[in-house]
């Protein structure tokens, strides 16, 4: 771990990251920001792995992180409630006292947020020198250049460089349990809409202001169009679900009359939580820039934002620019909530461009049909004919399969990747062999013991069993690594294990994994290498160099059709 002084502390007291135990971290309150503050969220968590974060957030904020992987403890600040005034910021700041924090890390950018970490006698507090509130702060963050546009995910990021986070930050991500996607399954079919219907989501709405909506109707009239060309196209039943919040509920229901396909309004009549797994389940989302875009993002659903007072270079759905629908005017980015004018950014934006890019959005987004049961699979092989019979397809665990915030000690803080076990499943029906190879050396450190792992591998083979698949072996290497032992990667010991174990021909081997020593065990024992970056970057010394690999991908997802296309490639 780095000893790493934070840049520009002015306080005595503890400067190195291992005397840093008890952390709170101060969210963002706005949905949209809280999401694309997320990956500096768990750069945070490598760069502490052993000590305690705690998040402070507004209700909707702490809903959005419910058993989210890379947090000890979520407090929820009710500034509508017993939170309001001076009085419940004082009793807000002396809950905060009696958690005996060491550091404060402030995302939210406000003087308040500042001032209630002072009040709590946090010794240390880090954050961006904004909002007149550097006072307050012990050790304040440059706020970057406003001539430099950079995507609010790299603002959030970049905070935490001066404390030794290196690389780019991934994209956002969020977890949602199986109970909470089965529930709103539920909820859907009550409606009619079916497990295998495609279901188109729209967002007309926005809570920031009438200047950022695009008119209903033509949302309406893109959706319908939408509709009748997919089921033209695919023959399948398209069904349409309509997200907003409290307050939009009559304008959900205006476009949902709209449509002739069956629509099910939900504006206003979610939680957060059902929020995220409604977004979750649509094939695509027409939006205005909006905080379930970036839900939608971070869940991997292609989306079409239409903007226009916002700007799009720095709040875009990260990773889906091309899904930008905009109408270039001179005052535009103004960033009001209310338009004094003529409404002109959105008004000129057409139907025709919404929908010719829904189209292509959703053309080029194939795979995400693989990402839920009843949507696109892969063509059941041709009897006889299996393109990865003989293969074994070795996969690291954290940071390839699930989210790695340092050490996972529990089951409830163990959560795939979006995508993963429709990636596993692609890989097995082509007949491919599973074996799990992981370093756990929080065992070896007395963070977690092997009945705790055995807990959690237990719920990774029941989230991967849903999909149908299975592992022929889980390995993993307990040791510290003062240890120097045998089966600690890239050392070949595990592999070792489960060529006798499991009789497995290295010559058609794969191995898929986040990490330089990934890479390097595949080298050792001959497998093709499939690095898939995803893994956040924490301290230098512990992430290294990525390694030489065959092939770099962005997913799982994208590993699968690799090794399938790779290994008939090589059959030839």
């Amino acid at each position: 771990m780095s000893t790493e002084r934070i840049a520009g502390a002015r306080a005595s007291g503890p400067t190195t990251h291992a005397a840093f135990r008890r952390i709170l971290v101060r969210a963002p309150n706005w949905i949209g920001d809280a999401v694309m503050c997320e990956p500096a969220l768990r750069g945070l968590r490598s760069l502490f792995p052993q000590a305690e974060l705690t998040l402070l957030a507004k209700p909707a904020i702490a809903e959005l992180f419910v058993a989210y992987p890379g947090l000890n403890r979520v407090l929820v600040y009710e500034d509508k409630g017993p939170h309001a005034g001076l009085s419940g910021k004082w009793t807000l700041a002396g809950t905060l006292r009696r958690h005996h924090f060491d550091l404060a890390v402030l995302f939210q950018n406000a003087f308040e947020a500042a001032l209630l970490s002072w009040l709590a006698g946090i010794p240390r507090r880090y954050g961006y020198a904004t909002d007149g509130r550097v006072f307050f702060l012990t050790d304040p963050v440059a706020v970057p250049d406003r001539d430099t546009l950079r995507h609010q995910v790299h603002y959030y990021w970049d905070l935490l460089r001066p404390l030794g986070l290196t690389g780019d930050p991934a994209s956002p991500m969020l977890t949602l349990s199986h109970d909470e996607e089965r529930a709103i399954d539920r909820r859907l079919a009550e409606a009619g809409i079916a497990a295998t219907d495609l279901v188109l989501g729209i967002n007309p709405g926005s809570t920031y202001g009438g200047a950022k909506r695009w008119l209903p109707e033509r949302f309406a009239e893109t959706a319908a169009r939408w509709c009748r060309e997919i089921e033209q196209r695919q023959g399948r039943t398209v069904s349409v679900i309509i997200l907003g919040a409290k307050g939009e509920e009559a304008l959900g229901q205006a476009v949902a009359d709209r449509l002739a396909v069956r629509a099910l309004s939900l504006s206003g009549r979610t939680t957060i939580r059902e929020l995220m797994a409604a977004t979750k389940r649509c094939a695509l989302l027409l939006t205005n820039d909006t905080g379930p875009m970036h839900i939608a993002a971070a869940f991997g659903v292609p989306v079409v934002a239409v903007f226009g007072p916002t700007d799009w270079r720095t709040t875009a759905p990260y990773g889906q620019e091309e899904g930008i629908v905009r109408q270039p005017v001179e005052c535009a980015p103004c960033l009001l909530r209310e338009c004094p004018i003529d409404h002109r950014c959105m008004t000129g934006v057409t139907v025709e461009q919404v929908y010719e890019t829904a189209i292509k959005r959703f053309a080029g987004q194939g795979a995400r049909g693989e990402g839920r049961e009843g949507m696109h699979a892969d063509p059941a092989p041709v009897a006889g004919q299996a393109p990865l019979a003989g293969v074994t397809v070795f996969l690291d665990r954290d940071g390839t399969l699930n989210p790695d915030p340092g050490y996972i000690r529990s089951p409830e803080q163990f959560e795939l990747f979006p995508g993963v076990p429709e990636a596993l499943a692609r890989l097995t029906r082509a007949g491919a062999r599973l074996v799990l190879v992981t370093n756990q050396s929080g065992i070896g450190r007395g963070y977690f013991s092997v009945a705790d792992l055995e807990q959690i591998h237990a719920k990774l083979r029941r989230l991967v069993g849903e999909a149908g698949v299975s592992f022929e072996g889980i390995y993993f290497c307990p040791h510290h690594p003062d240890e120097a032992c045998h089966c600690r990667k890239p050392e070949p010991g595990m592999v070792e294990q489960a060529v006798k174990d499991l009789d497995i021909d290295l010559s058609r081997a794969y191995l898929v994994g986040d990490h330089a020593k990934d890479m390097e065990l595949a080298r050792r024992i001959g497998a093709r290498r499939v690095l898939v970056e995803t893994k956040v970057h924490g301290s230098p010394e512990e992430d290294g160099e990525r390694g030489e690999a065959d092939v770099t991908v962005s997913s799982l997802s994208d590993a699968a059709g690799w090794i399938l296309a790779d290994a008939q490639t090589r059959d030839r």
